[in-house]
């Protein structure tokens, strides 16, 4: 049995990709946040329980320690001792489920964060020690961290790429209110806008030709059909340079916990994307156009590899 500890968000976009490559090849088992509505996705490829998220982007200091000790109690009750490897994609939810696998004799494979490309993660770090394996996805993160160089985790295109003529402007899981209300703004007429946390219905109101979601259990299917794809930097990005879409990297400053600026720059270029820093109609308009113009990254995924590893540690064990 694989152990895959989904961190939320993103994280749980990379413990999908993982698990997409393990399927059919050993039997997986996820502990996932319960307050992430990405979590109920992971239930076709294996069983799934939840845990406490220790902290969001907004969370004091005082109730993150509270939620870290609840977290940490739940993982010692829910991590099977029967795992032959645990997997950390990343995230603060990851540290007490992987600590305590690392505590069971249980090895650990520790993937860094997609965006990280100047330093590491808080988590990648903390964890490296306890790792038999820290998985990197970029060539310069091999100057902050040992471990194997793998390329980016791509998932893999279950969808043939169309142009279905229309803009996604994505708000993440927390939803980016300064994107979403520059799209707004900005006149353009095809569009699908995913606002996550935010409320959909003023846009819903405001614009009654466009498609306006909180999530979708298929966003890869919206990702294959869009002309441009418009997003912050996280897993969307990737799972559209999967599909060789045009892309727009837009800065979100609320982010900084997970990359700092020079990162997200760094992670455009990987990404052949435009760079908005700061949302607003006009820059959105010319950046969407410079995206078109400049076409879809051109990336080796490393994702089977990494599975491949994950396997042999599995044997070994």
């Amino acid at each position: 049995m694989i152990l895959i500890l989904a961190g939320g968000g993103g994280h749980t976009a990379t413990a999908k990709i993982i698990a997409e490559e393990l399927r059919g090849e050993a039997e997986l088992y996820f502990l996932a946040p319960r307050d992430d509505p990405l979590t109920p996705q992971l239930n076709r490829y294996g069983a799934v329980d939840t845990l406490t998220r220790p902290r969001h982007p907004t969370t004091p200091t005082w109730r993150f320690t509270l939620r870290m000790l609840k977290a940490l109690y739940e993982a010692l009750r829910r991590v099977p001792r029967d795992v032959e490897v645990a997997v950390s994609t990343g995230g603060n939810f990851c540290i007490p489920p992987a600590l305590t696998s690392w505590i069971r004799g249980i090895p650990l494979v520790n993937i860094e964060n997609r965006v990280r490309l100047i330093a590491p993660s808080k988590t990648a770090k903390l964890l490296q020690p306890f790792s038999k394996l820290t998985a990197l996805q970029w060539e310069e993160q091999a100057r902050f961290l040992r471990g194997v160089v793998f390329g980016p985790l791509l998932p893999r295109p279950r969808y043939k790429p169309w142009n279905g003529g229309y803009i996604l402007i994505t708000g993440g899981t927390y939803g980016y209110r300064e994107l979403l209300e520059a799209a707004s703004e900005s006149g353009l007429e095809e569009v699908i806008l995913q606002t996550g946390r935010i409320d959909p219905k003023p846009y819903r109101e405001r614009h009654p030709e466009w498609r306006v979601l909180r999530y979708s259990s298929n966003f890869e299917e919206l990702i294959a059909g869009a002309r441009v794809v418009v997003s912050p930097p996280g897993a969307t990005p990737m799972e559209a340079a999967a599909y060789r879409k045009p892309i727009v990297i837009v800065n979100y400053p609320r982010w900084a916990k997970a990359a700092g600026p020079r990162d997200v720059e760094l992670f455009a270029e990987k990404l052949n994307a435009p760079l908005l820093w700061r949302p607003n109609p006009e820059g959105l308009l010319k950046a969407i156009e410079e995206a078109e113009r400049r076409g879809g990254a051109q990336l080796k995924s490393g994702s089977k590899a990494l599975a491949n590893a994950i396997l042999n540690l599995a044997i070994k064990n």
